[in-house]
């Protein structure tokens, strides 16, 4: 359970923080469509016989999300008659499509698709947090040093544009930044806990708090309460692990937004 458990506490900080860009954005399921995209790129690599934990199967995957990087990042206009969150859920659809077209062709079959999404996080390595621990570093002493233009795109958008920041190559780097912080941790657990870390606690902060730093440090208590609960729950009452810790933040959200509408009642 400790690794597992080190694992967990990985996720609070670095998602809650992309997580309220997301939401403020308005793209909720940019992560599941990045995410997406980097299974597209694994089930390459199955094609060209590479393990999935494999160098070159990370690098494949990590191409397909710069891809979608690009995409998203130019398909955002100032005013545009196509929403973005329109060309997100296309460009999921047809990589989930591609990636089921590639696995019917694959000598493996449609095992590690189905890991990829339910995930299982009870069988982290020492080596996987480790790792996941250095990259997640460098994307948030990233994030830090660009904070103020990235922060003035997501908050502020109609001011970026008329500062006249180059909107587009910001994006396509938050979005870069985005979909390496998915690609590995689809690895580590699964769409469905990445998309739950991402968007769940920013959304339970937003809804109990004003400023972004409060909003932050809330999502970050959520996101540890959640991720132990889930996982004790999932290993006392042999439950699979990510539907448990999905669940059990889905519990936090109802709590979070009782307190939410309690508070402004009175």
């Amino acid at each position: 359970m400790f690794w597992p458990m080190m694992a967990c506490l990985l996720f609070p900080g670095l998602l809650v923080y992309l997580g309220l860009h997301v939401l403020k954005r308005e793209i909720i399921f940019v992560d599941i469509a990045m995410a997406q995209m980097a299974s597209l790129g694994a089930c390459v690599a199955l094609l060209f016989h590479q393990d999935l934990r494999s160098p070159a199967a990370f690098a494949i995957s990590m191409g397909f999300t710069l891809v979608g990087g690009a995409i998203f990042s130019f398909a955002r206009k100032r005013k545009s008659e196509v929403p973005l969150e329109a060309i997100i859920g296309i460009v999921y659809v047809m990589a989930a499509a591609v990636s089921v077209l590639l696995l019917s062709r694959a000598a493996v079959g449609a095992a590690p698709n189905k890991s990829k999404l339910v995930g299982n996080i009870l069988l982290v390595t020492p080596a996987d947090v480790w790792k996941t621990v250095g990259l997640l570093a460098a994307v948030a002493i990233f994030h830090w040093i660009f904070r103020k233009q990235f922060l003035t795109i997501s908050l502020e958008p109609e001011k970026a544009w008329q500062r006249g920041m180059r909107v587009r190559w910001w994006d396509f780097l938050f979005y870069a930044s985005l979909g390496l912080v998915a690609t590995i941790l689809v690895r580590v657990a699964g769409v469905l806990l990445v998309f739950t870390y991402l968007i769940v606690p920013a959304a339970c902060g937003m809804r109990l708090a004003g400023k972004f730093e409060v909003r932050l440090l809330i999502g970050c208590g959520i996101t540890v309460t959640g991720g132990v609960t889930g996982l004790f729950l999932s290993f006392w009452l042999d439950l699979p692990s990510g539907a448990a810790i999905v669940c059990t933040f889905g519990g936090l959200m109802i709590l979070a937004f009782l307190i939410g509408l309690f508070c402004k009642q009175k």
